[in-house]
């Protein structure tokens, strides 16, 4: 019995090392540095490895068509109008697309839940599940955002960040390889429809309007802010000015109001 009460004990013990030396959502190994309120439209490089959630998703080899942000082994979540595909390959650990690096993990696609309540007349519900072929491997480069609750409160004038790959100007034809960052803040919804009106929907939520904004190509990737220590996927990039115009807010899928639909997808799936 003493012998089996040791080896029990030594399980437990290493079961608690490897659920320590696992990286805990929204909490990267290397720190961000946020300079303050740049923007993606030209832009600020993000530091390598900083935003480990990160996601590119690309087709006909390496070309990037949207982001998307890791929540746990198995799972990414996107913005349903990027039209993910099975043949669509999911890329991890990525900063420099112009460079391979053995930080980066490719997976393929397994299947892709698009919100069936998606609209693509309002863009009401634009958010999309990929559940990768096979799990990614978590480490230091690699590692999931937090999810909100449902009942949590991001209030207006939270100071968050958005990053991606999308274009440095609205004229610009390639995607940068670097991945950039920008600070920005929630607007409220009364807020938005100051410029936007009737678009805005309580599922959507906006940030910048002060000289900072998403583009083309940052589709699908996250808007985070903090959350008692740990950042938290506020919000989907999901629309906003034909221009990339930083006098006026993007607009992005608001996470805590289909938090009940992402858990019950992953629960069947």
């Amino acid at each position: 019995m003493a012998l089996l009460w040791l080896l029990g004990c030594l399980v437990l013990a290493g079961s608690a090392r490897a659920a320590r030396s696992l990286p805990s959502c929204g909490v990267p190994a290397i720190t961000p540095v946020i300079r303050g309120l740049n923007r993606i439209v030209n832009g600020e490089p993000a530091v390598p490895g900083s935003w480990p959630w990160q996601v590119s998703l690309q087709r006909y080899g390496n070309f990037h068509f949207c982001g998307g942000s890791l929540i746990n082994e198995e799972w990414v979540v996107t913005a349903a109008h990027c039209g993910v595909r099975t043949t669509d390959t999911v890329v991890l650990g990525a900063y420099d697309r112009e460079e391979s690096s053995s930080d980066e993990q490719r997976l393929g696609v397994a299947k892709v839940f698009r919100n069936p309540s998606y609209s693509w007349l309002t863009i009401r519900n634009d958010i999309a599940l990929i559940k990768l072929a096979t799990p990614a491997q978590l480490n230091a480069r690699v590692s999931p955002v937090c999810l909100p609750e449902a009942t949590d409160d991001f209030p207006g004038g939270l100071s968050c960040v958005t990053t991606g790959w999308g274009v440095l100007n609205s004229n610009d034809a390639d995607t940068p390889a670097i991945l950039q960052q920008a600070a920005l803040p929630l607007l409220t919804n009364t807020q938005c429809k100051q410029y936007w009106g009737l678009r805005i929907y309580n599922m959507m939520v906006c940030a910048g309007a002060d000289g900072t904004s998403s583009c083309s190509g940052d589709s699908g990737g996250p808007l985070v802010c903090q959350k008692d220590g740990a950042w938290t996927l506020v919000g989907i990039v999901s629309w906003g000015s034909s221009t990339c115009s930083t006098s006026v807010p993007a607009v992005y899928t608001r996470v805590t109001a289909l938090r009940d639909w992402i858990d019950s997808v992953i629960s069947a799936n």
